[in-house]
């Protein structure tokens, strides 16, 4: 791989020389379907379980390869053979390997997860949300620190203070220890032991692998600033010379019949390359790249008619999430104070009774690690759903939603069936950090579904299809609605299509194109002011019904766009300028926007109805009909 980086016909290169010790010993300890998830230069794991042909079309970006070009090195996964790989964010895939953990604890299974994270690593909340998580849930999840002295040219003293990455174990409640990264006898030792605890249920391990870096953190970055009599005082203990001269003493093997295997090897190795350089370019178009970022989702049944007993929005919410527990027991409910206390608006209220603790799961004081560990659980088999306590808190977990779970189908096929319920919203008093609309910040994302309902029938239909759907979802549950909106909802269970918007008031005047506590607004607004408005409640965000929308645009020649939150790069920017596209001849007037004052949510209700988009919306919709 050197070699054909100084060629040119590879654009990047990690190399593990020198730490080869650590992901052998490892692969040593654990059987073929216990997961594992590297990193950069652990590429012994993959050797030890993945086709080598297919492997060099990956690393050469070959058609073949595991993500068919759309990602590079070892940013890849091959759930058969229970490998997760990386993400570029340092730290993001440990929590992944908690879920993978529960998942089979769950099952009976007593398979292990083993997550490498390097010392620089150890730094990223990741890492601590998800020893934390491990611990205190008692997970069979080994974590492999290898501890190669250097977080790219930052050396280790000024990462860290503690003497020794393994004390930190201590900390969380789980056994650690230091170890000869260098030695692979020695890790595969270690990791027997950890192997052997986690399987007879007694929880997580961290070991922690002395090793080196010989070379730079990626072979453009070189190793200028390593000192060089540390480097050559490590080339003394280079893992596999050092193994080699252990099986000569010991008589296992001798020199000519090492020569012979690494001829064997190197020929194996060739041949790989050879057969992945001639291997085609990855070929695609548009529609190919854009029909990869979903996982197709089964077509849900047409809707039906909005009738049953009255429900407050929060019930049906409740309602959705019970029936969709009772009906499928791969679905399970993870969050802060979602069991016994049944959430802080009490939609779970009840469920860990109905339906027991190993399903309805209070987590620690995370959101990163809760929604990683909600993409392990995915992709081990199950439809795993966390609450965000609020959806302002969504930032704290905002790389593995936007990084992790968004981009995961596109790169290397794997669906990942996660609903991510957000309470939101403005209108209770509730000030900065309790009363955001976040909608925006997502709909960006390729790869997320981003579900906003309106009425207590839709919040369950919508909540139903979201669980079916094997995409993440983000389900947007608006705050000022759950005790104040009241409608009809059917017993039993019901789904309302994603991405499908709905008609809440049919008019001719003009078309508002609104979604959650808009639709109220617009209806109020239309009898207030005795406008034949046409209200479209576009329901899901991402992706949205361009077409139904603009179907009424076209009929009633005029558009506003309401949304609560500000209006400066609120979603509503990207509907106004489709409609200003697709229906321009149809249009009489100017797309109009009505959103929230550029500032964030104030807590006085006073100041708060300033902010809000409502003060506004009469003026604007009088201007745009006498357009």
């Amino acid at each position: 791989m050197l070699l054909l980086l100084r060629q040119g016909r590879l654009s990047k290169w990690f190399a593990g020389v020198g730490q080869e010790a650590v992901s052998v010993g490892v692969m040593q300890a654990l059987r073929p379907d216990d997961w594992v998830l590297p990193l950069h230069r652990n590429l012994g794991v993959f050797t030890a379980r993945v086709d080598l042909d297919r492997l060099y079309r990956q690393l050469l970006g070959r058609a073949g390869g595991f993500t068919a070009g759309r990602d590079r090195s070892f940013h890849f996964g091959d759930p058969a053979r229970h490998v997760v790989g990386m993400i570029s964010h340092l730290g993001a895939m440990l929590p992944v390997a908690c879920g993978l953990a529960l998942a089979d604890q769950l099952a009976g299974r007593d398979r292990v997860a083993v997550g490498f994270v390097g010392d620089g690593g150890t730094s990223e909340g990741d890492v601590h949300e998800a020893m934390n998580l491990a611990a205190v849930w008692r997970l069979p999840v080994v974590f492999v620190v290898e501890n190669n002295q250097w977080g790219l040219s930052t050396p280790a003293h000024e990462q860290y203070a503690c003497a020794r990455l393994a004390d930190r174990a201590a900390g969380y409640g789980m056994p650690g220890a230091q170890i000869d990264g260098n030695d692979v006898r020695a890790v595969t030792a270690a990791m027997g032991e950890a192997v052997a605890r986690a399987r007879a249920g007694e929880g997580p391990t961290l070991i922690e692998c002395l090793t080196y870096r010989m070379r730079g953190h990626e072979e453009a970055s070189g190793v200028a600033y390593v000192p060089p009599d540390e480097l050559a005082a490590w080339a003394e203990r280079d893992p596999l010379a050092r193994f080699e001269a252990e099986l000569f003493e010991a008589g296992v093997m001798t020199q000519a019949e090492a020569e012979a295997v690494r001829a064997e090897l190197d020929a194996a190795v060739r041949d790989a390359v050879d057969a992945a350089l001639q291997a085609p370019l990855p070929d695609s178009d548009a529609a190919t790249e854009l029909a990869a970022v979903y996982a197709p989702a089964v077509e849900a049944p047409p809707e039906r008619a909005v009738e049953g007993p009255e429900r407050r929005y929060v019930d049906a919410v409740a309602e959705g999430l019970a029936q969709a527990m009772a009906e499928d027991e791969r679905v399970l409910l993870l969050g802060q104070d979602v069991a016994e206390y049944g959430g802080v608006f009490k939609v779970s209220a009840g469920l860990v009774e109905r339906f027991g603790k190993g399903r309805v799961r209070n987590t620690p004081i995370i959101e990163s690690g809760a929604l990683g560990a909600a993409m392990g659980l995915a992709l081990n088999g199950l439809r795993p759903v966390v609450e965000m306590q609020f959806a302002d808190f969504v930032t704290c977990g905002f790389n593995q939603i936007v990084n992790n779970l968004a981009k995961t189908h596109y790169r290397w096929g794997a669906a990942l069936p996660v609903v991510v319920r957000a309470p939101h919203g403005a209108g209770t008093g509730a000030g900065p950090y309790h009363s955001q609309s976040v909608e925006a910040w997502f709909t960006h994302v390729a790869g997320l579904k981003v579900v906003a309902p309106a009425t207590p029938f839709d919040a369950k239909g919508l909540l139903l299809a979201s669980l079916d759907d094997p995409n993440p979802v983000l389900f947007l549950e608006h705050k000022a609605l759950y005790r104040a909106a009241r409608g009809p909802v059917p017993e039993g269970a019901y789904r309302v299509p994603l991405g499908v918007a709905r008609v809440a008031r049919a008019g001719d005047a003009a078309t508002v194109v609104t979604w959650g506590s808009g639709v109220g607004q617009a209806l109020d607004a239309a009898a207030r002011l005795g406008l034949d408005l046409e209200v479209i409640d576009l329901r899901t965000l991402l992706p949205w019904d361009v077409e139904a929308v603009a179907a009424s645009v076209r009929r009633t020649g005029r558009a506003l766009v309401l949304h609560e939150a500000p209006l400066t790069g609120g979603f509503g920017g990207e509907i106004a300028a489709t409609l200003g596209k697709v229906c321009f001849e149809w249009l009489d007037a100017p797309v109009e926007r009505v959103g929230a004052l550029d500032t964030p949510v104030p807590f006085a209700k006073a100041l708060e109805a300033i902010h809000l988009p409502t003060a506004r919306l009469d003026a604007a919709l009088r201007a745009l009909v006498a357009y």
